[in-house]
């Protein structure tokens, strides 16, 4: 707020009054919402005592309040605005921009429907959580060998948990359920579809055809026919583009979810904070320091603190990943193809707490 200050001498009580307002204004101190210190500067040389002309006095900005505005400026320039992702696509039919919201918010309310209980495992007396970790990391190699899109993978392995929360499976029988689920997967998403025999050879004919076959049958009445589901994939698109990613950033964030569906335990959170985490692990990761944008929040309903507990698990499995026992996805993320990614620097302080 700038202050102008009028005063008039004309007669010495007129001055009187005047040195008396003059001490008043020079006390003024700043109010609640940021005002500064001024102070009163007396007009000198008049040159004509008697004029009765108005003489005017003015109010002088302190340095106190040029820093002030200077701090203003600052923040202005350090703001981090919410920016509108859609604006630059909102002429391309296909992104249905006009609905994309609505879209994503009925992905947030069926993610829980179509997750599983993170504890179906203790209902299978002949498997286990080690078990179902050495299939999926081999059906990570299969899936890179086929070269098959990235929602196959993500829809094989939540075909998986789904019929094992569902159904008794006998270890021998296993490796059958994920070459299964992943050739339904490949029918629901892939333009080509590797055949039947394909998958027969890559489990080095421990199945047949008939076998495969059937087991087909049976997951798809167990599922009830329901493929539409969001995985983390659904949701890493839309935060990818929230986090203005580059390559970078996104083979960095595939590499952390791909570590993560081999760990059963990662089945208590949500495909949401999955991929929300995921993204923000590696933001942190290639900028060395924690990084959340407020568009980032906006987009994945996700603050930073909210994020923490999971992101913290990644940088673990990030830490063990090329000296652990199942290497795929390690081994997989260490090659150009993408980006080196697996050979980043684990983000070690997000695990000072």
């Amino acid at each position: 707020m700038e202050v102008t200050v009028s005063l008039f001498a004309a007669n010495p009580k007129a001055v009187e009054d005047v040195d008396q307002e003059a001490q008043k204004l020079s006390s003024y101190t700043a109010n609640s919402s940021g005002l500064v210190d001024c102070e009163i500067i007396d007009v000198e040389n008049i040159e004509d005592e008697a004029c009765d002309a108005h003489v005017p006095m003015f109010v002088k900005h302190t340095e106190a309040m040029l820093d002030e505005i200077d701090r203003m400026d600052e923040n202005l320039e350090d703001e981090d605005p919410i920016m509108d992702i859609d604006s630059s696509s909102s002429k391309d039919p296909l992104n249905v921009v006009e609905y994309i919201d609505d879209i994503y918010a009925h992905y947030r309310k069926s993610e829980n429907s179509s997750s599983v209980s993170p504890s179906y495992m203790a209902h299978q007396p002949d498997i286990n959580e080690k078990m179902r970790a050495i299939l999926i990391d081999w059906l990570i190699e299969v899936h890179y060998k086929f070269e098959l899109m990235d929602e196959t993978l993500f829809l094989t392995v939540n075909l998986i948990d789904r019929f094992l929360e569902r159904q008794t499976v006998i270890r021998k029988k296993l490796q059958l359920v994920g070459v299964t689920a992943m050739l339904l997967a490949c029918k629901y998403e892939e333009v080509s579809v590797p055949i039947v025999e394909d998958f027969v050879l890559i489990s080095d004919k421990a199945y047949s055809r008939k076998d495969v076959l059937d087991m087909e049958k049976s997951m798809v009445n167990s599922l009830q026919f329901n493929f539409s589901v969001p995985t983390v994939y659904v949701f890493m698109r839309r935060f990818l583009k929230a986090a203005q990613s580059d390559k970078n950033l996104e083979f960095l964030s595939f590499f952390f979810i791909e570590l993560c569906l081999v760990e059963y335990e990662m089945l208590r959170f949500p495909p949401s904070m999955l991929a929300a985490a995921a993204i923000y692990t590696a933001r942190c990761t290639l900028s060395r320091f924690k990084k959340w944008s407020q568009t980032s929040e906006w987009y994945t309903n996700y603050s930073e603190d909210e994020l923490l507990e999971c992101s913290r698990m990644m940088v673990t499995f990030h830490q063990k990943a090329e000296t652990a026992k199942l290497t795929g996805v390690h081994r997989k993320y260490s090659t150009q193809k993408f980006g080196y990614a697996a050979k980043a620097q684990p983000a070690e302080f997000l695990l000072d707490h």
